[in-house]
């Protein structure tokens, strides 16, 4: 069995944001989700983690989105995608 986290949340914030003003990174998020691995592996050759409409290949060492999807589409110009363990359920 895979030793990948079973969860993660992929918060969208604006890219063009720098200085949040001490707000926590969930406060600049315009979007959250709260995603599940799979046990699959992406194209990208990462596991793939879905859930709440969006799906992506995650990289677990790094916390870096190496693949996503939003609504079954890419993600917005402006939008970057942050990883951060998921809040317990």
């Amino acid at each position: 069995m895979s030793t990948h986290p079973k969860r993660y949340e992929i918060l969208l914030v604006p890219a063009h944001v720098e200085d949040r003003g001490g707000a926590a990174v969930a406060d600049t998020a315009v979007r959250s989700a709260v995603v599940e691995r799979t046990g699959r592996y992406g194209e990208s050759g990462y596991p793939r983690y879905e859930g709440h409409g969006v799906a992506a290949d995650i990289d677990p060492a790094t916390l870096t989105v190496e693949a996503l999807l939003v609504d079954g589409r890419e993600l917005d110009y402006g939008l970057v995608a942050l990883v951060r363990d998921a809040p317990a359920p």
